[in-house]
């Protein structure tokens, strides 16, 4: 009987050494930097400090993850010019781009009615006066918009070397030259208003066809300030509101005689002269 109790022992002995050294080892896989650790430590004591290791190494994961961070991309320099070479179409592209800001684009309103002004023109700049005679005076451009949220034309001069806008000049009672997009704007206004039948008519004539868009019509237009007495009440504000008179002219086609009628873009309303 003491033999076997003895034996019973011995078993129960073996099993928990082995049950100890495979917890030491499950202990040096899972925790690799542990090497140093007292190996005192319990199997209990071992299996939380595996898992504290495990839940600060996902911690730091995830504090290492940040949102990203949309930007946006820098215009590319493309073909560049020289001096006073006129501007090439890569450098028009990118100074618009430059000009056109977050601001101005959030705040501003185009012939159509939609968010961000009209582009009227992108020119090169006129040297600074202590730059003339400097051969290499940094180009520059002076990009042009129409505000129709506030009738204001924006000026913003961008220096091709830096890429920086050094100057924006806002001003109102200004109109400058219309642009084609403005014109195809007035004549699609036009097309669609009571005094835009003698128009219609006059196409019919010619062509034998209705007019029902200004892709049917080759179109010059210029400016049209008020003058006291000489136009309806709706075109009285002409000239601090952006104004056209259209010479539409059949494709293949005769002139069609419109300078009676006057398109005011900043309230989308026609009137009439006379």
């Amino acid at each position: 009987m003491r033999n076997i109790v003895h034996r019973h022992l011995g078993k129960v002995v073996a099993g928990a050494g082995i049950a100890v050294a495979t917890t030491a080892v499950m202990v040096a896989v899972t925790l690799p930097g542990s090497a140093g650790a007292d190996d005192s430590d319990s199997g209990s004591g071992a299996g939380q400090s595996a898992q504290q290791a495990g839940q600060g190494s996902q911690e730091q994961g995830q504090a290492a993850v940040q949102p990203g961070v949309v930007e946006e991309a820098p215009a590319a320099e493309g073909d560049t010019g020289e001096g006073r070479d006129p501007l090439t179409e890569d450098e028009t592209e990118r100074v618009e781009q430059l000009a056109l800001d977050r601001q101005l684009q959030r705040s501003s309103e185009n012939v159509e009615g939609e968010r961000g002004p009209q582009r009227l023109s992108v020119d090169l700049a006129e040297p600074e006066a202590d730059e003339l005679d400097d051969a290499n005076a940094p180009r520059r451009a002076d990009v042009t918009f129409y505000d129709y949220e506030d009738d204001t034309l924006v000026t913003k001069t961008v220096n091709l070397d830096t890429g920086k806008v050094e100057r924006t000049d806002t001003q109102r009672g200004v109109q400058p030259s219309i642009s084609r997009a403005e014109m195809i704007e007035a004549a699609e206004l036009l097309i669609a208003d009571p005094l835009g039948s003698g128009l219609k008519a006059d196409y019919k004539d010619a062509t034998g066809k209705e007019l029902t868009s200004p892709d049917q019509l080759m179109l010059n237009g210029m400016v049209y300030r008020g003058t006291s007495g000489a136009q309806s009440a709706a075109l009285a504000a002409c000239g601090d509101e952006r104004c056209v008179r259209l010479f539409p002219k059949v494709k293949n086609g005769p002139w069609i005689d419109a300078r009676d009628v006057v398109i005011d873009l900043s309230t989308r309303k026609v009137g009439k002269l006379g």
